[in-house]
C-alpha cells in the first residue's frame, strides 16, 4: 500500500490514523500515538469496514492501521480498501489469525505490516516508527540525483520474432544491470510471456485495471504489480481466450502515467494489433525497439511500421533489432534489407536455439540465463542504449540508423521478384 519503490513526503495530510475493533487494543495503541506526537482521538473504534466507509468521503492519513479481526476475507476486503485510499499511504494491519499464507498474502498485496493480536506498546512503537520513516527517506537514495524517466516499447514485425524474449531481457537488464526500477507491462493480454518467461504467475493485474480504469492509481499499481526482484515489478494478464478486450485504451494511458511516477524505466511489450488500434500508447515513449528478422515478410512489415511510426509518433526514436540472425541462412542478406527499409540495422542478435532452450527450463530471462552467450551480449547492448536515450545530445537513432548502403533505394518488389524468379528456377529443376 506504501509507494514503496519512490516514498513521497507526506505532505498537509493527517499523519495518522487507525480503526481498531476491541477497546483493549486501542488502550494499548494510544499512549504510543500520544510518543510518536499524533491525536489519540485519531484512534477510532471499529474495523477495516469502518476505515472504508470513512476514507469513501474524506482524505486519507499518512498511515493507516486497520483491524481485521471482523473481516470474513481480508484479502477482498483489503482490495476495497486500496479504491477508496490515496496513492502513498502506508498501511498497517492487526488481526487474531496467526497464518504465514495470510501475512504474505498482505505483504504482497501491498500492506506495510501485519500485527499479531494481542498488541504490545513496543511492538507498535517500533511498527509505526519504521512506517514514519518511509516518508522521510530520500526518493532516489542519499545524494542521488533524481533520474529522468525512460520508456520503450518493445514490437514484433512478426509473431515469432522474439519481441517478447527481448522485452523480459531488457526490464530485467535494467532492474539488475543498471540498477534501475523498471515496469514491465505486458499488452498481449490473452497470450502474455512476460510472467511465464520469469516463472510468474501473471494475475489479474491488468483485466482489473482494463474493466475499472477509474481504479488505477498508485496504491492499485503496488497492488495489481507482481515483483519478480526488489526493482523489478510486471504487469500482465492470461485472460480467457473467449473474453475479448473491450477498451478504449484509457486504462492503459493510465497505466503508463503511474508508472512515470513511480518507476525510474517502463517496458512495454507492445503487440503490433495493440500499436495500431492504440496509437496514443506512444505518446510519451522514448524509443520504439521494433524487432525483425531476415525474411521478406519482415521487411516489408518493417517498413510499414517505420513508416507508421513517423506519421503517428514522430517524437519517438525507432531501434530497428534483427533477432535470430544464422549466417548464411537468410532469405534476404544484411545490405538488401538494410537496402530496403533505407536505414541501417541498429543491433544484430545471433541465432542461439540452446540459449533459448536454457533460458525456459530456469525460467529466468534469456539474458539471466544465458549471461555469456553472444546473443546476450548484444541485448545488453540495446539495453546500454536505451538507459542513454534521454541524455543523449547527439544525432537520434532514426538518423544514424539510415542506410549508406550503395545501393541507395531497394524496391522491395525487386526482392519479392528476385524470390519469386528463384522459386522458378528451382521448380524447373529436374528431381533425381
Amino acid at each position: 500500500m506504501s509507494t514503496s519503490w519512490k516514498p513521497g513526503p507526506m505532505g498537509n495530510r493527517d499523519p495518522f490514523a487507525a480503526y481498531i475493533c476491541d477497546e483493549s487494543a486501542l488502550d494499548v495503541l494510544r499512549p504510543v500515538v500520544v510518543e510518536m506526537g499524533w491525536q489519540p482521538e485519531k484512534c477510532n473504534k471499529g474495523g477495516l469496514r469502518n476505515a472504508i466507509q470513512s476514507l469513501s468521503i474524506a482524505a486519507s492519513p499518512a498511515i493507516l492501521m486497520v483491524d481485521l479481526s471482523e473481516s470474513g476475507d481480508p484479502l477482498n476486503d483489503i482490495n476495497g480498501l486500496a479504491e477508496v485510499c490515496e496513492p502513498g499511504t502506508v498501511v498497517i494491519a492487526c488481526g487474531q489469525v496467526n497464518d504465514v499464507r495470510l501475512y504474505r498474502d498482505l505483504l504482497a498485496s501491498g500492506i506495510h505490516d501485519y500485527l499479531l493480536k494481542p498488541l504490545s506498546a513496543g511492538q507498535l512503537r517500533d511498527c509505526l516508527t519504521q512506517a514514519q520513516a518511509v516518508f522521510s527517506s530520500p526518493r532516489g537514495g542519499d545524494g542521488e540525483e533524481e533520474r529522468p524517466h525512460v520508456s520503450t516499447a518493445i514490437v514484433g514485425t512478426r509473431g515469432g520474432v522474439g519481441a517478447s524474449t527481448i522485452a523480459t531481457s531488457l526490464a530485467w537488464l535494467f532492474s539488475v544491470e543498471h540498477e534501475r526500477s523498471t515496469a514491465l507491462l505486458d499488452l498481449d493480454v490473452h497470450f502474455g510471456t512476460g510472467a511465464l518467461a520469469l516463472d510468474l504467475e501473471p494475475g489479474r493485474g491488468l483485466t482489473d485495471a482494463i474493466d475499472n480504469p477509474s481504479r488505477i492509481d498508485g496504491l492499485f499499481i503496488e497492488r495489481a504489480m507482481i515483483r519478480a526482484n526488489d526493482r523489478l515489478a510486471i504487469m500482465s494478464a492470461e485472460a480467457p481466450i473467449s473474453a475479448p478486450v473491450m477498451t478504449d485504451g484509457t486504462a492503459f494511458q493510465q497505466l503508463e502515467e503511474e508508472f512515470r511516477q513511480a518507476f525510474d524505466m517502463t517496458v512495454i511489450d507492445l503487440p503490433r494489433n495493440m500499436l495500431i488500434n492504440f496509437p496514443h500508447l506512444l505518446a510519451d515513449v522514448n524509443v520504439v525497439t521494433l524487432v525483425t528478422e531476415m525474411t521478406l515478410a519482415s521487411a516489408r512489415d518493417t517498413i510499414r511500421i517505420l513508416s507508421w511510426l513517423k506519421t503517428h509518433a514522430p517524437n519517438v526514436q525507432p531501434m530497428v533489432v534483427c533477432n535470430k540472425v544464422q549466417s548464411g541462412a537468410s532469405e534476404i542478406s544484411k545490405a538488401d534489407f538494410e537496402a530496403s527499409i533505407e536505414r541501417k540495422i541498429n543491433y544484430s542478435i545471433p541465432f542461439d536455439q540452446k540459449a533459448s532452450a536454457n533460458a525456459a527450463k530456469l525460467g529466468k530471462s534469456y539474458v539471466e540465463a544465458n549471461r555469456n552467450a553472444k546473443s546476450a551480449s548484444a541485448i545488453r547492448e540495446i539495453a546500454k542504449a536505451i538507459v542513454g536515450v534521454a541524455d543523449d545530445d547527439g544525432e537520434s537513432l532514426e538518423e544514424a540508423g539510415k542506410s549508406s548502403s550503395l545501393l541507395g533505394k531497394f524496391d522491395l518488389k525487386s526482392l519479392m521478384s528476385k524470390k519469386d524468379k528463384a522459386g522458378e528456377a528451382k521448380a524447373d529443376e529436374p528431381v533425381e
